[in-house]
């Protein structure tokens, strides 16, 4: 089979992508401790944007002071990191057919550093650190959005091609709109339109800024693996909601990195023992196609079969394929598959990398690939 579909051109908002390929948003863990650009991590996005995905959403940058604490977490909430974030961005466009996304989002109770508070629309505990998040007050919400809003301003002046909100993962606007996290009486939570409400006024303060032709995309938790969590049956009404507001792409996913409270495991990175467990999201993502209008949508979570990926998108599926693992792995795979070898992706998803970021003062890399290397 070739890989007419999955090499073809799409559209994000009125972004031409050169294929349906997304890298999906990882934490690198290369910025400084205050979160300024460095030059490995721009290195880090020279292989990416070199390996032929046609679209890069960053790792998540923080919008807000108070909301960076994972280690060397990049950030854009003041004036003072536009210069390397715009040094990052020249470079992706070096290549020339390359689109860059910046994934904008507050880490709230999803923290690593414990020098720092955690914060949630209701009190909520983080397993790791066994603290209680504090809830957050009216006007504390409020001057969030306006951090979402404004540093949303500083990634388009920097030269990024479009923003994506992080609305999943248990971080801060995904605590809003899980029924779990968010026991509020007031504007900001109660039913699905109250509890989702963060999510319109930011959209809608960021179209009243950049106007109607910077695409907005989110990545978004559509379900959780919580007896009182979000239902996939509500995950679909509030999909339905943001299409309708006017978001340019869904990036459905599920699950949270700091609860794990149910049966079953609730995290969006599975470790996949065989290929039966692969494109776990599927599902889910095709039954939120038919709604999706003129939004585009993006399947991930286990993607690793580039037959699979052409399968999808000819059957109308989704819009894109998005991958995180397989490219720490493989930077240059897209461009493999483009050259004939379209044997899957390296990657096993033993989700090692994800814990070598929070070692020492690591960063996020492929532990199986390094050992292999010291082994040659």
């Amino acid at each position: 089979m070739e890989l007419k579909e999955l090499f073809s051109l799409g559209k994000i908002g009125n972004v031409p992508i050169k294929n349906r390929i997304v890298r999906s948003a990882t934490w690198e863990a290369r910025a400084t401790k205050s979160g300024h650009v460095t030059d490995k991590l721009i290195d880090f996005y020279d292989e990416l944007a070199k390996g032929g995905t046609g679209l890069i959403i960053t790792g998540y940058i923080a919008v807000h002071a108070k909301g960076a604490a994972t280690r060397n977490m990049t950030c854009l909430y003041d004036d003072s990191y536009i210069m390397g974030q715009k040094k990052l961005v020249e470079k992706v466009h070096d290549y020339s057919d390359v689109k860059i996304c910046a994934q904008i989002a507050h880490t709230g109770a999803g923290m690593y550093n414990p020098a720092y508070e955690l914060v949630a629309p209701s009190p909520v505990m983080e397993i790791t650190s066994r603290k209680i998040a504090r809830e957050l007050k009216n006007e504390e919400i409020k001057e969030i959005i306006k951090a979402f809003v404004d540093t949303s301003l500083r990634a388009y002046e920097c030269g990024y091609d479009m923003v994506q909100l992080h609305g999943a993962h248990g971080y801060l606007l995904s605590d809003f709109v899980s029924p779990f996290s968010n026991k509020r009486t007031d504007e900001f939570g109660g039913n699905t339109q109250k509890r989702i409400k963060i999510l319109l006024d930011i959209y809608n303060q960021i179209r009243d800024e950049l106007g109607k032709s910077y695409p907005i995309t989110i990545k978004l938790n559509t379900h959780e693996y919580l007896r009182i969590g979000l239902t996939f049956e509500e995950g679909i009404e509030i999909t339905q909601t943001l299409v309708d507001t006017g978001f340019d792409a869904i990036e459905p996913s599920c699950g949270r990195v700091n609860l794990k409270f149910s049966g079953k495991k609730s995290f969006p990175s599975v470790m996949m023992k065989s290929t039966e467990d692969d494109n776990y999201f599927l599902p889910y993502v095709k039954k939120l196609k038919p709604m999706m209008k003129k939004c585009s949508i993006i399947l991930m979570g286990g993607i690793r079969n580039p037959l699979l990926a052409e399968k999808f998108l000819r059957e109308d599926f989704t819009d894109f394929i998005s991958m995180s693992r397989p490219l720490i792995y493989e930077p240059d795979l897209p461009n493999r598959w483009r050259s004939g070898d379209i044997s899957p992706a390296l990657c096993t998803s033993c989700n090692l990398c994800f814990g070598s970021g929070l070692k020492g003062h690591g960063e996020v890399y492929c532990v199986i690939k390094k050992k292999l290397e010291k082994k040659k």
